[in-house]
């Protein structure tokens, strides 16, 4: 298997961990406040979601500016899901990526990326799936601490669990 397909699925199985560690937690601990880069567990799984919605977008082929612009629009509603709706929009997202993948002949093919923070550049549509994981590890890490903050336990996400449970 391709090394940046294989993360993203590391990135699929980490989300599918953390949310079934969270179906376990009073619900309110997804909407708590707390000092962190976004202000609730429940931010922070949409801000996840978004952006792969966004790099999936991307990915088919859409201007980054016009996929950015699709995804926000996500934003205020994905903000306020339950957990089962973050696990069934996630699994949704990760069925989309592997219908992509799959119809892929070269994930190491280039394409233009038109960033509007940072220009444009030409970049392989596996360095996008690695984005994307690498990503998600960021703010899982995130909602790891935002968990502690609130006084509960994290579960355990490292890519090398990932290797005996795959």
């Amino acid at each position: 298997m391709n090394y940046a397909k294989k993360m993203y699925h590391y990135h699929v199985w980490a989300n599918q961990v953390l949310l079934e560690k969270m179906k376990e937690l009073p619900s309110n601990v997804l909407y708590d406040e707390v000092r962190s880069s976004y202000p609730t567990i429940a931010q922070t799984f949409s801000h996840i979601y978004v952006v792969d919605v966004m790099w999936l977008a991307v990915l088919k082929g859409n201007d980054m500016q016009e996929a950015l612009e699709e995804s926000i629009a996500l934003v205020e509603k994905t903000n306020r899901y339950s957990i089962d709706e973050f696990i069934q929009s996630f699994e949704q997202l990760a069925s989309q990526y592997d219908e992509w993948m799959n119809r892929q002949k070269d994930l190491e093919q280039k394409i233009q990326v038109n960033n509007p923070w940072s220009g444009a550049r030409e970049t392989a549509y596996a360095e996008i799936l690695l984005h994307v994981a690498n990503h998600g590890t960021y703010h899982r890490g995130n909602i790891t601490t935002m968990l502690r903050q609130q006084g509960y336990a994290s579960t355990m996400t490292d890519f090398s669990l990932y290797w005996y449970q795959s």
